[in-house]
């Protein structure tokens, strides 16, 4: 799987887990919601600065984002 399906779906179950819509994720990470939408469906790649982004705005390190598998802890609430 290439990193751009890990982070497609990645960032689409993190999102979820922390009960975030595309908007409000691109509102956190100070981005437009399309370009979430657009990275979730492998459209886009992404830059080490967004992902830096949406890795803050999701509570996880951003090679958490590129993972082959996300560890149960990365699922849970960010403390």
């Amino acid at each position: 799987m290439s990193s751009r399906d890990n982070l497609a779906r990645n960032l689409r179950r993190l999102r979820a887990a922390r009960g975030m819509s595309q908007e409000g994720l691109a509102h956190e990470a100070g981005i437009h919601r399309t370009y979430v939408s657009a990275l979730e469906r492998r459209e886009y790649s992404v830059s080490i600065d967004r992902l830096d982004s949406l890795a803050a705005s999701l509570g996880v390190k951003p090679y958490t984002l590129l993972m082959d598998e996300l560890p149960d802890t990365a699922l849970a609430d960010p403390v």
